[in-house]
């Protein structure tokens, strides 16, 4: 769709929106505009006239942008295209959004990354419910730069009137919420008229053509200068090391700096930035980059994890007040669970409050206790786990996400305010400290999570485990997932919230007992990556992942609960390994293979590893939990 332009070839392109009322002319006006600006690939043009005589169509302009077949069918643009052109001045992409309310989330998919906008306005129909919430959708996502197309000036006869009457009314509004547009220009995208070049009909019109009005938009400041946020995509082993990889969203990073990682608060030093492009060692690297950073020591890192600057890390909460976009056909109430997406982070939110919601029509807001599809609201959002966001005001690349249901987006958000919880809390130093307590049970206090299938054998390791250091004279404690859930967590169910929140609290147990200087055997399946990281973050130094592993199939030949056989006909639901996903641990700390061989060997080896890592004296030769945890 489109081509990219020869000239400015070096240059990044500078990404517009087109946004406005479904029939408007959005396509049309950029299908014009890339013929007049030249961009279209060599016989584009000619291409398309031929299939639509073939179809006993006359030619539009808006069938440059008709990539999909159900838009042809139904007349509406349905998804964000990417579309690329060119002036005098700098290579453009321009993000072409849908304006069907059916398709508004895509719209603001587009919005998000655009610098500058194109608002298109029919002459003849004026301003409409859509044009003003696209306006306000670009005013709450941060688009300043709006240029105003009142199209089809060829259906009032080019009338000057008509369009101060129309531009009258379109900067009434875009002022009152904030946007003062850089022109109100009267277009014929149909004919060409003030797209590229300037109309010889509207003799009375005097300001800039759309091109003119874009090359005079200034690029955003860049998010070099926010402090640095990375998301952590993946960790890759590189030889005997570990590679961070994600995109930089804001700030820079160099060798050499200090960076931080949210949620475990762990901090090192970043040894290199590998890029197996390059002939030479890079030094540094920016906002909009994707790296793969090693670092002076080994720290535990997932997806969703963030590294930042140790000096301006980003707010850490439980609770956030956002501007939401809601997009599902049911309407958002309190109460309702989602997952909030941002960065990386994937995580359980609980919708605590709905403050107010926003009338786009009039702009007044007021108190609801819902929020229909396409409404704009302000909401609280609770999360059992930590959240580390910033205010979208500070750093919109760090600012704002996505809800999801059933792996379907169904609202957009940006950041408002965090929200701190009550500090109305006094913790208590205990007379006896963990040291003492260790000093006295001959060993230290740890957690020992063994994860993996139903059938892999954690519970019978972690009890054979728990017989042989108990009969050694330590101190130990068996957490097993079904006896948490016939007590602690018996209020709890299976689904992907109630998992989170059974290993949240399992976690908080575990981390007060290892305290108490007790080994503690947590044995659970629990399936999520970003869960197990979460516990670990929970306990902080001495926590040990064990992966117990053994594949589905032979899991499902033992089915020692017969599970298995349940949730094959269908009598279990969601039953991890079968109808619900195991994300494999892929930083164990240690791994038991069981698919093979006597429980007994496991047994053994988890002992063993229990003793070498909790047996006193291992801080005097190792350097203390640190040394473990690196």
């Amino acid at each position: 769709m489109g081509a990219y332009p020869s000239r400015d070839a070096g240059t990044r392109a500078f990404p517009i929106v087109i946004v406005g009322h479904v029939d408007h002319g959005k396509s049309t006006l950029v299908g014009r505009l890339l013929h007049d600006t030249d961009s279209l690939p060599d016989g584009k043009l000619d291409q398309l006239r031929s299939v639509s005589e073939k179809r006993g169509l006359e030619f539009e302009w808006s069938f440059l942008l008709d990539a999909l077949q159900v838009e042809r069918d139904q007349g509406i643009t349905v998804d964000v295209t990417q579309i690329w052109f060119h002036t005098a001045q700098r290579r453009y992409v321009i993000i072409d959004a849908p304006g069907h309310k059916e398709f508004l989330k895509n719209m603001v998919t587009g919005a998000s990354r655009a610098h500058g906008a194109v608002l298109v306005v029919d002459a003849k129909v004026g301003v409409s419910e859509q044009t003003r919430r696209h306006a306000y959708l670009l005013h709450l996502l941060g688009v300043a730069q709006v240029v105003v197309a009142v199209n089809k000036m060829d259906l009032v006869q080019h009338d000057q009137q008509r369009l101060l009457e129309v531009e009258r009314e379109i900067t009434g509004y875009l002022g009152e919420i904030g946007i003062r547009p850089r022109a109100v220009i009267p277009v014929s995208a149909r004919n060409g008229d003030n797209i590229a070049e300037r109309s010889t009909v509207m003799g009375w019109y005097r300001g800039p053509t759309i091109t003119q009005a874009l090359d005079g938009f200034a690029r955003r400041p860049s998010p070099i200068d926010a402090p640095l946020r990375l998301p952590v995509q993946d960790v890759y082993r590189i030889g005997d090391r570990r590679a961070i990889v994600g995109r930089i969203e804001s700030g820079r990073v160099s060798v050499g700096d200090t960076v931080q990682l949210s949620p475990t608060g762990r901090r090192a030093h970043v040894a290199s930035i590998e890029d197996w492009n390059r002939s030479q060692p890079r030094e540094t690297a920016g906002a909009g980059e994707s790296v793969a950073l090693t670092l002076d020591e080994e720290i535990f890192a997932v997806r969703g994890h963030l590294l930042t600057a140790p000096e301006a890390p980003p707010a850490e909460c439980r609770a956030v007040a956002v501007r939401v976009f809601w997009f599902d056909e049911e309407p958002l109430r309190a109460g309702r669970r989602m997952r909030a997406r941002y960065g990386t982070a994937d995580v359980d939110v609980t919708v605590a409050a709905i403050e107010k919601v926003v009338d786009v029509e009039t702009l007044d807001s007021g108190p609801a206790t819902h929020v229909e599809r396409n409404g704009v609201a302000e909401v609280v959002l609770r999360s059992t786990q930590p959240l580390y966001l910033d205010k979208f005001a500070d750093n919109p690349r760090a600012g704002r996400g996505v809800l999801m249901n059933d792996y379907k987006v169904v609202g957009g958000f940006i950041v408002e305010r965090p929200l701190q919880a009550s500090r109305n809390i006094t913790a208590i130093r205990t007379s006896v400290s963990r040291p003492e307590r260790e000093k006295r049970n001959g060993h230290r206090g740890a957690v020992f999570w063994l994860t993996g299938l139903s059938g892999s054998g954690k519970s019978t390791i972690a009890n054979g485990t728990l017989r042989r250091l108990f009969d050694n004279g330590w101190q130990v404690q068996l957490l097993d997932g079904d006896n948490l859930r016939d007590g602690l967590n018996a209020d709890l169910g299976f689904v992907r919230e109630d998992r989170a929140e059974n290993l949240r609290r399992t976690a908080h147990v575990a981390r007060l007992l290892a305290e108490s200087g007790v080994i503690v055997l947590a044995a659970l399946i629990s399936p999520y990556a970003r869960d197990r990281a979460e516990a670990r973050r929970i306990v902080g130094d001495g926590f040990y992942e064990i992966h117990v592993h053994a594949d589905v199939e032979v899991c499902r030949l033992r089915d020692p609960k017969g599970l298995y056989s349940l949730a094959a006909s269908g009598q279990v639901a969601s039953f991890t390994g079968v109808s619900a996903p195991y994300e494999i641990p892929v930083q164990a700390d240690l791994v038991l293979d069981t698919t093979a061989g006597a429980p007994e060997r496991s047994i053994e080896a988890l002992v063993g590893y229990v003793n070498d890592r909790c047996g006193l004296g291992v801080g005097e030769r190792h350097g203390g939990w640190g040394a473990y945890l690196a």
